[in-house]
């Protein structure tokens, strides 16, 4: 089914998006083993994902939301691959949110869906000029672009149809949240795999949760994705984001293996050994005579096996 034409009636318009940042090139994939590798891993941990979290299930529309960056359009390139042999039957639609950005290449999205067989739908909502508006220049515009997004996208979820929508967040994207939250919100959180949203009507996934940026980046080199640049969120240099993401990206550079352990503890979570009292109830513990393999043992060394 990958690549073929949903049956059912979808408005094209003119298209477009958001959010891709400019980023340094990637090295070139070298040969077809290293290009073979890559693949089976995207499709490998997006079908994890999947699994784990039944993100997709039989008879669903996927509702991809395609920004023109290279995680969006590498989130539809597989989900279109594993369509075609997954066991259970679904549908996907693209959707862009065309945000009335100066200067945008209407044409790029449309000529890409079309020619990959994908059905799609632009929607045309200028909320770049309320974004300008109201935030006063310097400070940082994703909030309110998120917010203004996510309405638009819930709205269209309803009209399409859709029973899922798929977001291109991936695993950086999701510890670098954990920190900005950490450091900025005084929460234990993070970017969930799976989630209701705001307004109560939609299911929303991430099915790249599992998903390294660089392989990503890799990838959309390799497929010659036509990425469109973010000119809005996408050009603020000093975001916290960016900073947070820095921070990591050193710490793998000079620990090896420690981004993997993070990524790896947001699902090893011990609620018994943190402070959140509507998770464990500390006021009512009391000693049972009973072995707890939980018990103080949270403080012994951490060695690696």
């Amino acid at each position: 089914m990958a690549g073929r034409a949903m049956s059912i009636s979808l408005t094209r318009i003119s298209p477009d998006q958001i959010g891709a940042s400019p980023r340094a090139q990637p090295r070139a994939l070298r040969n077809a083993t290293e290009i073979n590798k890559l693949s089976k891993r995207l499709h490998r941990l997006v079908g994890q994902a999947i699994a784990d979290f039944q993100m997709i299930e039989a008879d669903d529309l996927v509702m991809v939301c395609l920004s023109g960056g290279k995680d969006s359009y590498g989130l539809l390139d597989v989900l279109l691959s594993l369509q075609a042999r997954a066991p259970v039957s679904f549908k996907l639609v693209a959707v862009n949110l065309d945000q009335g950005h100066p200067g945008f290449p209407k044409d790029t999205l449309p000529n890409y869906l079309r020619d990959r067989g994908v059905s799609f739908h632009i929607e045309e909502q200028d909320t770049y000029s309320i974004v300008k508006r109201v935030i006063p220049e310097g400070k940082t515009m994703c909030s309110l672009c998120s917010r203004l997004r996510r309405g638009v996208l819930y709205r269209l979820a309803s009209e399409l149809g859709a029973t899922k929508i798929a977001l291109g967040h991936h695993r950086d994207d999701i510890l670098q949240t954990l920190f900005l939250n950490l450091f900025f919100g005084g929460a234990l959180k993070a970017m969930p795999p799976k989630l209701v949203s705001d307004d109560g009507h939609h299911v929303v996934i991430r099915p790249l949760a599992y998903v390294e940026e660089k392989d990503l980046e890799a990838w959309a080199l390799h497929r010659a994705f036509p990425i469109i640049p973010c000119d809005l969120c996408g050009s603020q240099d000093n975001l916290q984001r960016q900073q947070v993401k820095a921070m990591i990206q050193d710490w793998e550079r000079r620990f090896p293996g420690r981004v993997d352990s993070l990524f790896q503890s947001l699902s090893n979570v011990k609620p018994s050994h943190l402070l959140d009292r509507t998770l464990f109830d500390f006021r009512s513990l009391q000693p049972d005579g009973l072995a707890r393999p939980d018990g103080d043992k949270a403080f012994d060394p951490v060695t690696p096996e």
